[in-house]
């Protein structure tokens, strides 16, 4: 059996365990493998109160921003170093220049990692990869996800010492080789839903059965979410979004794929089918 369990997400899916945390961000347990850090040591608190380990020796980050890496020091342990595999491009400096719903800030808000490349270094061994990368048996970090449909630019990043729309090139997934089709579990999807569907299964060499975790369908409108919805019908056994998702989104696909979708949160574990080599 392969257990995802969400340890970081905007809600709480289960009032049991008492006092689990919610925030802005995504982190899950893939099995032995951390997948993103959410924002805070929300990480840990509630991954104690669940009983799962508070240390893992493999751990992916999806892309930059804050509320996927800004949990990570809690793992950095000069004297047992984790290794983290991660893009290269996830050190440039990335900045939100306003708020999602209009107006501007005075000045650009830095909302990358909030760490340096020698700080987190000082405590792990930093595995950079463009590649796909096979963390451990069957579970694969995916690496700069081709583009060939629609993707989402979010912010601010440096290039040539200006400020220019941010692609997020650094988005990467985590592929989950099952004994009946592929897992995958993002952290906000800015490479694209189909995108990142279809590199999982050119990676794995199986469909994507199974979706869980952020997939920014909140950048799109009704009529978007709806083709992404036809798109995956019939095509999916789970759909559990999360994080950036969005509840416009979420209400469209829990009609649409009645049967394949799941409300999850902070807390949920979700039993998918033993992974393979």
């Amino acid at each position: 059996m392969t257990e995802i369990t969400i340890l970081v997400d905007n809600t709480v899916g289960t009032a049991i365990p008492k006092g689990l945390r919610g925030e802005w961000g995504f982190a899950a347990a893939i099995g032995d493998v951390l997948f993103d850090t959410g924002q805070s040591d929300a990480v840990v608190h509630n991954a104690r109160l669940l009983g799962l380990p508070t240390t893992f020796d493999d751990i992916v980050l999806s892309h930059t921003h804050f509320d996927h890496t800004a949990g990570l020091d809690q793992f950095l342990d000069p004297m047992n170093q984790p290794r983290v595999y991660l893009h290269p491009e996830i050190w440039t400096h990335r900045y939100s220049t306003g708020p999602p719903n209009g107006g501007s800030f005075p000045d650009p808000v830095h909302i990358g990692v909030p760490f340096s490349r020698a700080e987190v270094e000082s405590g792990a061994e930093l595995i950079e990869h463009r590649e796909p990368v096979e963390v451990t048996d069957g579970v694969f970090a995916l690496g700069k996800i081709p583009r060939e449909h629609a993707e989402t630019t979010t912010g601010k990043r440096t290039s040539g010492g200006e400020l220019v729309d941010d692609t997020v090139p650094d988005d990467q997934a985590v592929a989950v080789r099952t004994e009946d089709g592929t897992a995958l579990v993002l952290g906000c999807c800015h490479a694209g839903l189909r995108n990142s569907v279809e590199y999982a299964e050119a990676v794995t060499g199986q469909t994507v059965r199974y979706i869980i975790g952020g997939t920014h369908l909140v950048a799109l409108d009704d009529a978007g979410v709806h083709d992404v919805a036809d798109w995956l019908a019939g095509k999916i056994d789970l759909f559990a979004g999360t994080h950036c998702t969005g509840f416009r989104a979420q209400q469209i696909l829990s009609d649409r794929l009645s049967d394949a979708f799941r409300f999850v949160g902070v807390g949920t574990t979700l039993e998918l089918p033993p992974r393979r080599k």
